[in-house]
């Protein structure tokens, strides 16, 4: 490749990584003169990349947005998150396989030789979770909108169908309409959640995305308010992990298990595994309910000793009535009712 013409790409991807660059900071990465950068400035726009000038102290540059897409250059690592990013859109749970597949093809086609013969050697497919029922795609333009709900600061009013929508007494669906203040859009174990402000319950919630049907026109804008803790990373932990806002499991249990260490921490996420001898571990779990936690060490085929706490020994004995009553057939009691639950499931 011509010096002229690597040094012209190597501006160009400077100019992609960040919003502005002085002339004097372009020189000092490119090894080149201020002149030599305003000369090849002037080869990128005639190429058809919008590159505005901003005044300053040292003056610069600015790559923006244009009204005609101008070719696109990819370094390596660039393609090969490309080709990663399209190829495992069919996990995303927004239903755009077949535009990712486009999308990839049409990059494909404009790269150089170099870089399409390194996307075409890697191949991935993406295997969504095994789940005991699939779950619901999300319309893309539900995540759209809420997506603009969230930039613009406006307040959200939508529908919301609960998992087991009850029916009225004429069969028409009870789906009373939410009013939020959307503050973040986030993916979850392949499925999207708002995290908003709820105003009529004066509360935080975290909503479903494939249940959420939105209303327009979207209502007044509004000051965002502190998310607890300040992230929405541990804020989300925090949610399915519990409600004390520690990010931590609001229970806590500690087992042994007549298994090989080895053997449980295969099958252990969260969990502390310990080894006591070859055949027993010691395991340290944690759950959003006791009776959760109890069901999740109950999952290993081996003998169990309760250390502690107290809760712990009656989520145990809780579920062996349980498991009583369904082995003698005898018929199992109607759920609690959990429309207007916190939780995100």
């Amino acid at each position: 490749m011509p010096k002229t013409s690597a040094r012209l790409l190597a501006l160009l991807s400077l100019l992609q990584t960040r919003r502005n660059w002085s002339g004097e900071d372009l020189a000092a990465r490119l090894q080149i003169s201020a002149r030599t950068v305003r000369r090849d400035v002037d080869r990128l726009r005639e190429l058809g990349y919008p590159i505005t000038t901003f005044k300053g102290p040292d003056g610069g540059y600015r790559l923006d947005a244009g009204s005609q897409l101008p070719p696109l250059l990819f370094d390596d690592d660039q393609a090969v998150a490309l080709a990663v990013a399209l190829q495992t859109a069919t996990a995303t749970g927004v239903g755009i396989e077949e535009a990712a597949a486009r999308a990839l093809n049409t990059v494909r086609q404009v790269m150089p030789a170099r870089l399409r013969r390194r996307i075409d050697t890697f191949q991935v497919t993406a295997v969504e979770r095994p789940a005991t029922r699939p779950d619901a795609q999300v319309d893309s333009r539900v995540l759209m909108a809420l997506s603009a709900a969230v930039h613009a600061g406006e307040v959200l009013r939508f529908d919301y169908a609960a998992a087991s929508p009850p029916e009225s007494d004429d069969g028409g669906v009870l789906t009373p309409p939410r009013r939020v203040e959307p503050h973040h859009l986030v993916t979850w174990g392949g499925r999207w959640y708002l995290v908003a402000w709820d105003l009529d319950r004066e509360d935080w919630r975290t909503f479903r995305a494939d249940r959420i049907t939105p209303r327009s026109p979207t209502g007044p804008r509004f000051t965002p308010r502190e998310l607890p803790g300040g992230d929405v990373a541990a804020f989300v932990t925090g949610r399915f992990r519990g409600f004390d806002g520690s990010g931590d499991w609001l229970c806590r249990g500690e087992v042994i298990l007549g298994l090989p260490a080895a053997d449980v921490s295969r099958y252990t996420r969260d969990g502390v595994v310990e080894e006591l001898d070859p055949d027993r571990c010691r395991l340290v779990l944690g759950s959003w309910s006791w009776v959760g936690l109890a069901a999740a060490v109950g999952r290993f085929d081996a003998d169990i000793e309760v250390v502690g706490p107290a809760e712990l020994r009656e989520a145990f004995a809780h579920l062996a009535r349980r498991y009583a009553k369904a082995a003698s057939g005898a018929p199992a009691a109607p759920p609690p009712d959990r429309r207007d639950s916190a939780r995100p499931w």
